[in-house]
């Protein structure tokens, strides 16, 4: 017998998620031109480490993955069925593999903010670089 036909998904927005991104590539960025730039003048960069120390804790959010409070990280995370396997964007990944498109949405916009918050701590640190390091 052939499957079921499935209803087709509806439409997901992903800008919150993909700003995020666009937003820590141009932290990213300007942090790498910082970093050479100091590194070159010799700028001391205990401080400036210290801040970035923050980083993947930035990348937590203190509720946890839904239906798994105890798995803090956005970006990565064992999969409900993987073990110990890796998913990546676990909150949006499970909800739509599925199929709970309310969820989908909510974490999406979740992740997107998470990762726009990661943008801000990478230009702090980019900016205390482009300062000469902390005053």
């Amino acid at each position: 017998m052939p499957p079921a036909i499935e209803p087709v998904p509806p439409f997901l927005g992903f800008a919150p998620l993909e700003n995020g991104v666009e937003a820590l590539a141009r932290s990213a960025e300007r942090y790498e031109k910082a970093l050479a730039k100091a590194v070159l003048g010799r700028a001391p960069l205990g401080s400036i480490n210290q801040t970035l120390i923050q980083s993947e804790r930035q990348l937590t959010d203190s509720t946890g993955l839904p239906g798994r409070p105890w798995f803090k990280h956005q970006i990565y995370a064992p999969g409900v069925y993987t073990g110990y396997g890796a998913k990546t964007i676990p909150a949006v990944r499970e909800a739509i593999e599925q199929k709970r498109w309310a969820e989908a949405e909510a974490q999406i916009a979740r992740v997107g903010r998470v990762l726009a918050a990661e943008a801000a701590l990478v230009d702090s640190a980019a900016a205390e670089l482009e300062q000469g390091g902390p005053e």
